[in-house]
């Protein structure tokens, strides 16, 4: 895809209104749901086997080193982050801060999400993907909040990355 990055991200971060809007705006079709808070995977799962698609967990985490890490994937996918570092090519991990991730992301615990990555805007955050959801043809995650689900297609999803030069590693956490 030969979409131009970033611009489109300058300014204020964004909050789930005006990140819908951008992409509405940027032709980035999505369906939104909302419904009650959802802090943890296992709080949705009655929620979430109403909406078709892959649904997601995301780990905000940081390594030894300082880089920032971001990992989507499925809700099922087990992540193991004492393998995981060797599969995403980086030192021993462990969670990020409430206040980095704000800073970063734009969200606070409980609403992290791929989406996210919009805030980002200086790239501090490597951008992680289960294989798994590089692969499905529809995609699940918070609009910055925990209050609601947005459902992209896969092609929308990559369209978003591309805007906002989020390119990420796919890892394959089950195979490895």
């Amino acid at each position: 895809m030969s979409a131009q990055a970033a611009p489109p991200c300058n300014g204020p971060p964004h909050d789930r209104d005006s990140l819908l809007a951008w992409m509405a705006d940027h032709g980035i079709a999505h369906t939104t749901h909302d419904h009650p808070a959802v802090f943890r995977v296992e709080e949705g799962l009655e929620l979430k086997a109403a909406l078709p698609g892959l649904h997601t967990k995301n780990l905000f985490l940081k390594d030894k080193k300082g880089q920032l890490w971001l990992i989507s994937a499925a809700q099922d996918t087990v992540i193991d982050l004492k393998r995981a570092p060797a599969l995403m090519g980086s030192d021993r991990l462990s969670f990020g801060n409430e206040a980095l991730m704000h800073e970063t992301l734009g969200v606070r615990p409980g609403s992290v999400t791929a989406l996210g990555l919009i805030n980002d805007t200086e790239r501090r955050v490597r951008f992680v993907l289960d294989a798994r959801l590089w692969a499905a043809d529809i995609v699940n995650f918070h609009p910055l909040t925990n209050t609601a689900t947005t459902a992209l297609t896969q092609a929308d999803f990559r369209r978003f990355l591309s805007l906002i030069g989020g390119d990420p590693v796919v890892v394959d956490f089950i195979g490895a």
